[in-house]
C-alpha cells in the first residue's frame, strides 16, 4: 500500500512539474525572443591588465567573532609584505561584538566596513568590492588561515588582460578531515544540469585553468568583477554566486586560473554550517542550480534538455526521497518564485557573453584552454605528442600491441613523447615500467571491471566500456601540463576524447575498421540471441564510427583496402585518411632465417583472446588439418599465444597438435618452425603477424581477408586461398617444395623492408603531424 502511494505521488508529481516545466520553458523562451527583437548589446568595456603590486583583502563576516579571533593575524600579516595592500572587514550587521572586536584589535591595519543589516555572503561581498582601493581584490571567508607568502602568486598568476581570477589551492585546517575543496574546481553539462567538484591533483605545480574561483579563496580583477555586476543578489542567501561568476567570466571571453603556490586552509562551513541546518542549505542548493541553470545557460538544446530531466528528478524524489544529485518539487517552487528576477539576470548575462555555453565548459579544461589561449609556434622546432592507448603495449602479446609498441619506439626518437596507457590490473604495472626510459612522461590508468551491457544505448558497447571520467581529465592534463601539439588516439572506443581544436591536432588510429569487423564476424554467430545483440551493435557501431571520424583531424588506417572501405560511406575525407603510417614492424629486430627450420611443422599465432583468431583456429582444425594430414601424415600444428585454453581442454581428435601457449618473444617460433598459416576469417586491418612472418623469412599461407592490406596476388608474398582445400594444398606445397618456400619469403621480406618499415613509416608520420600543426597554425 504505501508502494502505491509512493508511485502515485510520483505520477502526480512528474505531472505537475510537466505543467510547471513546459511554462517556465515557455516564460523563458518568450523572454528571450522579447530581449532579442528590442535590446541591442551592452558596449563592453576593453580588457585591461590590473597593477599587480598589491591587492586589497576583503573578508566578509557575520557573527564569526571567533573565526576573526583565530585567523585574521595571518591576512594581516601576508598584507603587510606587499606595501599599499590593505584588509578590509566588511561585518554584516553581526550582534557578537564583531565590529567591536576589529577596531579595538586591529586599528590601524584592518579598515572595517560595518553594514547596518545582513546583505548575505554576496552583498557584503560587493560592498566591500566597492570599497577596496586596489585593482586586484582577494576575497576570503572569514575561517580561512593564509600562508604568509600567499599572496605573490596570486598577483602574479594576472600575466594578461585576459585572467578575470585566480584561486588559492585550500586544505582543511583539520588536517583529519577529508578534503572536499581545493580550490581547482571543475563544472561540466550532464542529463541537463550543471555538475561541479573540486580535484585533488598534486601534480600541478603550475596555474592551472579552473571552472570558477572560491568566493572565498581567490583574488578577482576588481574592475572586471564589477563590469560582471558582483555577485548575483539573485542567488541569495548563499551558494553558487562564485560559480555564477565564473561561468559568466569565461563567457565574457576571459580566464579563471587556480594557482596551487598559493595556500590557505579552511575550516568548512564554518558559518554558513554554524548557523544553518543541512536541511536548509541543501534547500538553497537545489533552488539556486535552478536558477544558476535559468539564468546562464542560453543553448536551448542544453536548456531543453534541461526541462526534460527536470521532471523526472522531480518524481524520482517524489518516489524515492531526497538525493543531493535530484531536484524536488520544494526546491522548484522555490526558484520559480524568483523567476521574474532571474529572467532580468538572464538578460544582463546575454548581453555580456561573447561566447556560447558549450565554449565555456570546453574552456576551462586544460587542452583546450592551450589550444584557445596559450602562445603557440607556428613552426613547432620538434612537436610534444600525447600517445594514448586503451590496452596494455608491453610485452607487445597481441598485434595492436606490437604496433603501437613499436611506433612508441620511434616517435620517443623524433618527438617529445608522452603516454598514457590504460591497462586490465595492476600486476601490469610493472612490466611498463621499462616505457619510462623511452617517453617523457607515463601515465597510467586501471581500467575499472567491466560495465554492464546497455543494449537500449545507441553507444556501441566497445565504447561505452572505455568511458572514463579520469582518463578524459588526465588527457586534459597531460595537454597542458607538457605543451602538446598532438593528440594521438588508439583504436575507435578513444574517439570520444577527441576535442573540436583549432591549432592542437587530434589524430585517431583505426586498427581496424570497427562496424566492418563485426559485419565480417556476424556469419559466425550462431545462437539467434547473440545474432541479434551481434546484429544491434553493428547497428550502433555504423552510426557512432561514421559520425565520430569526420571529427578527426586525420584518421589512420591500416592498409589501402581499409582507407578505400571508409571512404566509400564518407567521400568527404578524401585526403584525410592515411594508410602508410602505422602499420609496420621494426624489421631490423627481425632476422631473415630461409633455412634450417624445423621439418613438417605447421604455425599458428595468435592471441586466445580475440575472436577472429578463435574462430580462424577452429575453421583450420575441422576443415583443414586433416587434409594436410592426409599428405603429410607426419605434420606438426604448432599453437602459440596468450590467453591459452587449459592444454586438457584440446579435443583428443585434433591430431598432431601441440598447445604452447604464450612465449616471450615470437621471434623464437617465427624462426624454428617450418610454414606460418593466418586462416583469418573476419575482422579488418592489417595482421601485424603477417608482417613479422614477413620479415622473418617464414613462408606463410593466409586467406584473403587474413592478407587484406599485404598480399593481393596468390603466391607472390604468400599462398591465398579461403577454401579448405585450396588452404590445405599451399601448406602441403611450402612443406614438400623448399625451394618455392625460400623465393616467397625472399619476396616477402624485401615487402615488408620496402614499404612497412616502422622506422620509415614513423619519420612519415612525423612530418605529417608537423605539416597537420603548422597548417592549423598558419590558418588560425
Amino acid at each position: 500500500m504505501v508502494k502505491a502511494l509512493r508511485l502515485l505521488k510520483a505520477i502526480l508529481f512528474a505531472f505537475l512539474t510537466m505543467f510547471l516545466a513546459a511554462s517556465v520553458a515557455a516564460v523563458i523562451a518568450v523572454w528571450d525572443l522579447v530581449s532579442a527583437l528590442f535590446t541591442g548589446r551592452k558596449q563592453l568595456l576593453a580588457d585591461t591588465i590590473p597593477d599587480r603590486s598589491a591587492a586589497s583583502f576583503v573578508i566578509p563576516n557575520w557573527n564569526g567573532k571567533d573565526l576573526l579571533e583565530m585567523y585574521l593575524p595571518s591576512v594581516v600579516e601576508a598584507a603587510s609584505k606587499h606595501p599599499g595592500s590593505e584588509v578590509i572587514v566588511v561585518d554584516n550587521g553581526s550582534t557578537d561584538g564583531s565590529a567591536d572586536f576589529v577596531k579595538e584589535r586591529f586599528p590601524d591595519t584592518v579598515r572595517l566596513l560595518a553594514l547596518p543589516q545582513n546583505l548575505g555572503f554576496g552583498g557584503g561581498s560587493n560592498a566591500g568590492f566597492a570599497a577596496a582601493k586596489n585593482d586586484i581584490v582577494v576575497l576570503l571567508n572569514s575561517d580561512m588561515r593564509v600562508e604568509p607568502g600567499m599572496l605573490k602568486p596570486l598577483l602574479d598568476g594576472f600575466t594578461d588582460e585576459k585572467v578575470f581570477a585566480v584561486s588559492c589551492q585550500i586544505f582543511f585546517s583539520d588536517p583529519n578531515k577529508k578534503r572536499e575543496e581545493t580550490g581547482l574546481t571543475n563544472g561540466w553539462w550532464s542529463n541537463g544540469h550543471l555538475r561541479v567538484k573540486h580535484v585533488i591533483d598534486t601534480t600541478i605545480d603550475q596555474p592551472y585553468p579552473c571552472y570558477y574561483g572560491g568566493g572565498g579563496s581567490c583574488a578577482f580583477d576588481k574592475r572586471k568583477f564589477l563590469e560582471l555586476g558582483g555577485f548575483d543578489h539573485l542567488l541569495r542567501p548563499f551558494y553558487l554566486e562564485d560559480t555564477d561568476l565564473g561561468h559568466m567570466a569565461w563567457k565574457r571571453g576571459w580566464k579563471v586560473l587556480y594557482q596551487p603556490a598559493s595556500i590557505v586552509f579552511h575550516e568548512h562551513r564554518g558559518t554558513i554550517g554554524k548557523n544553518f541546518s543541512d536541511t536548509y542549505i541543501q534547500g538553497v542548493l537545489k533552488k539556486n542550480f535552478l536558477l544558476y541553470t535559468w539564468k546562464n545557460i542560453h543553448e536551448w538544446r542544453k536548456l531543453g534538455e534541461h526541462f526534460l530531466y527536470l521532471i523526472s528528478d522531480v518524481g524520482l524524489s517524489a518516489a524515492f526521497g531526497h538525493s543531493a544529485e535530484r531536484v524536488n518539487l520544494r526546491g522548484l517552487l522555490r526558484a520559480i518564485a524568483q523567476l521574474p528576477e532571474c529572467l532580468q539576470a538572464r538578460s544582463r548575462a546575454r548581453k555580456l557573453a561573447v561566447t556560447s555555453d558549450t565554449e565555456v565548459f570546453r574552456r576551462q579544461t586544460g587542452a583546450y584552454f592551450r589550444d584557445r589561449f596559450a602562445e603557440l609556434p607556428q613552426e613547432p622546432e620538434r612537436l610534444s605528442v600525447l600517445f594514448v592507448a586503451p590496452y596494455p603495449v608491453y610485452p607487445p602479446i597481441h598485434g595492436g600491441a606490437v604496433f603501437m609498441y613499436q611506433t612508441i619506439r620511434e616517435l620517443a626518437r623524433l618527438c617529445d613523447l608522452h603516454l598514457i596507457i590504460m591497462l586490465d590490473w595492476e600486476w601490469e604495472l610493472e612490466a611498463h615500467q621499462s616505457l619510462r626510459a623511452l617517453a617523457k612522461s607515463v601515465e597510467f590508468v586501471i581500467r575499472p571491471p567491466a560495465k554492464q551491457k546497455r543494449l537500449g544505448s545507441i553507444i556501441p558497447h566497445a565504447v561505452y566500456e572505455f568511458e572514463n571520467a579520469d582518463l578524459e581529465y588526465l588527457i586534459q592534463r597531460q595537454t597542458y601540463l607538457h605543451k602538446v601539439d598532438v593528440l594521438q588516439l588508439e583504436y575507435t572506443v578513444l574517439g570520444q576524447y577527441a576535442g573540436d581544436f583549432q591549432r592542437l591536432r587530434c589524430i585517431l588510429f583505426e586498427h581496424d575498421v570497427y562496424f566492418q569487423s563485426i559485419a565480417r564476424g556476424l556469419p559466425f554467430v550462431k545462437s539467434p540471441i547473440k545474432r541479434i545483440q551481434h546484429t544491434w551493435e553493428y547497428l550502433r557501431a555504423l552510426r557512432y564510427e561514421l559520425k565520430l571520424l569526420p571529427r578527426m583531424h586525420r584518421v589512420q588506417v591500416c592498409s589501402v583496402d581499409n582507407r578505400t572501405y571508409v571512404e566509400s560511406f564518407l567521400p568527404e575525407m578524401r585526403g584525410r585518411i592515411d594508410d602508410q603510417y602505422r602499420a609496420g614492424v621494426d624489421t631490423s629486430r627481425y632476422e631473415f632465417k630461409s633455412g634450417g627450420r624445423e621439418a613438417d611443422t605447421v604455425l599458428f599465432l595468435g592471441s586466445f583472446r580475440h575472436t577472429p583468431n578463435v574462430e580462424a583456429l577452429d575453421w583450420f582444425i575441422h576443415h583443414v588439418w586433416n587434409l594436410v594430414l592426409a599428405k603429410r601424415p607426419g605434420a606438426r600444428l604448432i599453437l602459440i599465444g596468450s590467453d591459452p585454453p587449459p592444454k586438457h581442454s584440446l579435443s583428443p581428435e585434433w591430431k598432431n597438435v601441440e598447445l604452447i601457449g604464450f612465449v616471450d618473444d615470437v621471434r623464437t617460433p617465427l624462426a624454428q618452425y617450418a610454414v606460418f598459416i593466418c586462416p583469418i576469417l573476419s575482422g579488418s586491418g592489417v595482421r601485424v603477424k603477417l608482417l613479422e612472418g614477413f620479415a622473418a623469412g617464414i613462408p606463410t599461407v593466409s586467406t584473403t581477408i587474413g592478407a587484406e592490406g599485404l598480399a593481393a596476388k596468390d603466391g607472390e608474398l604468400c599462398g591465398l586461398a579461403d577454401d579448405a582445400q585450396g588452404f590445405a594444398d599451399w601448406v602441403v606445397r611450402l612443406l614438400e617444395d623448399p625451394a618455392t618456400a625460400a623465393d616467397m619469403a625472399v619476396r616477402a621480406r624485401a615487402y615488408v623492408e620496402e614499404h612497412r618499415d616502422m622506422r620509415r613509416m614513423t619519420e612519415r608520420l612525423v612530418e605529417c603531424y608537423k605539416h597537420e600543426v603548422q597548417q592549423a597554425r598558419h590558418r588560425r
